[in-house]
């Protein structure tokens, strides 16, 4: 079916819902399922807190890190606290877009959830972003509040001269938040929101490196939640949910707060998640699920001692494709097998996937419930069952991008086409083959190439210069640089540095060029086009052996 707006909003800052794409080029929407019913008034962070104390759940613990724990209702104290300071100290109305700059902690939870009682929009964003990255969000979006932990606020600031905006900022860690949070009541009136009405921008990498805002609604947080925690990993509140995804990623903001507050269970918040720490949060804390990248699950299995990781029940890994190797690694170490899963941005979290015996290690797995996925040809077409071609999608969550002309792009005939290709086996099990846009996809990170051929390409050294991704076994794919030089600069390992310190500086560090191979020419067309698609043969030819590589 078609999904038309109601005319019952709480925004008075309409921003966002004049900026929704023509209802035409939103994909099809399905919403049949009973758990999928969702009310015309809605605000999900009352369902997700609120109505946790309601049910007598006040006293069970939501969050754990290594500052301490949170029950329910003391989560709701302080969001509640935070919402006040938003609104009455900082002047916010329903509508108004919030950014946020943490990492993975209580506070970033707490006001997660302030900004959308508030009525706000919540757009947070991942720590490493540098000041650049942070302006383009801020410019995209128009946002003038933003709360954000002390040790990020450097980038933040920088990014609020430069455009103009984020004129109201408040930062925690050195009392200025926390001062104004004692001076207001631990009670907040939630803003009766329409189940419509934005409350998400979660922005994703575009192949030019122009960011996509993807819009998310109240209802949208609660259908993650009841499709991926409820019929694929079975939430229940005794389970504890831990792992490495930040709050600024759709999927870690559904594994690690969406999820277990959903289902009145637990959350352990790291800062840090290395491996090591990774370990040790679900032996100290008994976690039941861990949630990371297959390039960490790679790191912990010859970690593994059985013994102190025998609370986990589940492990779920999303981000990037699964290896069959390393879903074999960890069953060999740990006992378990990888819950592995598709999602994207633009659906909010995990459609296709498989747990429990369903699991076929290699395959993603089956759509899940209230989401139908076919393969199409080139023609948008579906292909018979083994037949590769783009993966296409559509359920209770959909693709709807802030003013940009990519809408048309990723939505096709009502379908949700997600940029991969895929085959079906005869049991309806879905198989990646490979991505078809130019997305680097690194450790679970997505990164465009074309951003960091504009960061190196502002260095005097630097005649040309293209960027893909390089098959590597630890991360998938790595980011690598093809440098031409201007004619007085040598090509060798001090000038590779150079030019990944150059980038490490200017953009989030996880971008940089982890390898750089010196040119004398790129491959171009006729009519001068650059051929990334050329040097991405190159780099699979095994027999392929260049020069001047230095990573």
């Amino acid at each position: 079916m078609t999904l038309h707006l109601s005319d019952y909003t709480a925004h008075v800052d309409t921003f966002a819902r004049e900026r929704l794409p023509a209802p035409e080029l939103w994909p099809q929407l399905c919403f049949d399922r009973p758990e999928l019913q969702y009310p015309e008034r809605l605000n999900c962070a009352t369902v997700l807190v609120d109505d946790a104390i309601t049910e007598g759940h006040g006293e069970r613990t939501a969050i754990y890190a290594d500052s301490g724990a949170w029950s329910y209702r003391e989560l709701c104290r302080q969001a509640n606290r935070i919402a006040n300071v938003l609104v009455h100290d900082m002047g916010l109305v329903p509508g108004n877009r919030v950014l946020l700059r943490s990492p993975n902690n209580p506070l970033l939870a707490a006001a997660w959830l302030a900004v959308v009682k508030a009525g706000g929009i919540a757009v947070a964003t991942m720590p490493l972003l540098r000041a650049k990255e942070l302006s383009q969000v801020a410019t995209k979006a128009r946002i003038s509040h933003a709360l954000c932990d002390h040790r990020l606020l450097g980038e933040l600031r920088v990014a609020a001269a430069d455009t103009g905006l984020l004129t109201k900022i408040l930062a925690w860690g050195n009392g200025d938040l926390e001062a104004a949070m004692a001076r207001q009541p631990d009670v907040f009136h939630n803003v009766e929101t329409a189940r419509d009405d934005v409350c998400l921008l979660a922005f994703t990498s575009g192949t030019t490196g122009q960011p996509k805002a993807t819009m998310h609604f109240h209802r949208d947080v609660l259908a993650m939640a009841d499709v991926v925690a409820r019929h694929l990993l079975r939430t229940r509140s005794d389970d504890v949910y831990t792992g490495s995804p930040p709050l600024g990623f759709t999927f870690g903001l559904g594994a690690l707060l969406v999820f277990p507050l959903r289902f009145r269970a637990a959350t352990v918040l790291i800062e840090q998640p290395s491996a090591a720490n990774l370990l040790a949060a679900v032996e100290r804390f008994g976690a039941t699920c861990l949630f990371t990248a297959p390039t960490l699950y790679r790191t912990l299995a010859p970690m593994v001692d059985r013994g102190t990781i025998s609370s986990l029940k589940q492990c779920v890994s999303a981000g990037e494709p699964l290896p069959k190797s390393v879903s074999d690694a960890w069953h060999a170490a740990s006992g378990i097998r990888l819950i592995d899963g598709i999602g994207a941005t633009e659906l909010i979290h995990i459609f296709i996937s498989a747990s429990g015996d369903d699991i076929r290690p290699g395959a993603t797995g089956r759509p899940l419930p209230g989401y139908e996925a076919v393969v199409l040809d080139d023609m948008n077409r579906p292909l018979p069952r083994g037949s590769v071609g783009r993966l296409a999608v559509r359920g209770p969550t959909g693709c709807r991008y802030l003013e940009d002309a990519r809408q048309r792009e990723y939505v096709i005939d009502g379908w949700n086409v997600t940029g991969d290709r895929y085959r079906v086996d005869e049991d309806g099990y879905f198989w990646f083959e490979a991505r078809t846009d130019d997305i680097i996809v690194s450790a679970g990170y997505n990164i465009a190439g074309p951003e960091i051929e504009d960061c190196l390409l502002t260095l005097p050294a630097v005649r040309e210069v293209a960027v893909i991704g390089s098959p590597d076994r630890e991360r998938g794919q790595v980011v690598k640089a093809f440098v031409v030089l201007k004619d007085s600069f040598q090509p060798d390992a001090a000038m590779a540095k150079c030019l990944q310190d150059h980038v490490k500086a200017h953009i989030a560090p996880y971008k940089y060029p982890r390898l750089i191979e010196f040119v004398t020419v790129l491959p171009k067309t006729a009519t001068g086009k650059l051929q990334r698609s050329e040097l991405r043969r190159l780099e699979q030819d095994p027999n392929r052996a260049p020069k001047l590589v230095f990573g």
